[in-house]
């Protein structure tokens, strides 16, 4: 891992930490996750090799993101006030963020010491074609990871709030 890594996966943790302390579902906590997605897959998407099973490995890990996406977004606590829906994410929503960075940072930290073999054996054995396929499939993971969080928080906070003010308040 370069230094650019390791600061993306600092943003990332940054992310979480936020989640964590909670806050108001609005515009700037739907715009920040939206624009780091983006700048993170112009960063390392330039190339996404398709060769041999590459894309196979890539919609794979796309999915497991996905999944914990979801995860973390039905374990996040969401809550209405009068001035809107709020959102904290729990130990499980932590926990199912965190599991994601960790295998990402976990296979990186085995390639670099020791596994690197192993890893070039099993791409070579299943058609992976190349390192890149690798990175493309682990970044891929983190943007569904993220996308998928954003869009189940974002549509339970809509329902949340479409409910409260389909309710007719009653004057007496």
């Amino acid at each position: 891992m370069n230094t650019t890594d390791y600061i993306v996966n600092g943003v990332l943790v940054l992310i979480v930490l936020r989640q964590v302390r909670g806050g108001r579902l609005d515009l700037s906590n739907l715009v920040l996750p939206v624009v780091l997605v983006g700048a993170t897959a112009a960063y390392y998407l330039r190339d996404v090799p398709t060769g041999g099973n590459d894309l196979v490995l890539e919609l794979a890990l796309a999915g497991a993101g996905a999944v914990l996406g979801v995860l973390c977004g039905v374990t996040t606590r969401l809550w209405r006030r009068a001035d809107g829906v709020y959102a904290k994410a729990g130990l499980a929503a932590a926990a199912f963020w965190v599991f994601g960075m960790a295998f990402r940072m976990g296979f990186v930290f085995a390639a670099d010491h020791g596994a690197g073999d192993a890893i070039a054996d099993f791409s070579r054995s299943h058609e992976i074609t190349s390192s890149q396929a690798w990175v493309a499939a682990f970044v891929m993971m983190a943007l569904s990871e993220a996308v998928a969080r954003l869009v189940v928080i974002r549509y339970r906070g809509y329902r949340l709030s479409s409910v409260a003010s389909a309710v007719p308040s009653v004057s007496v």
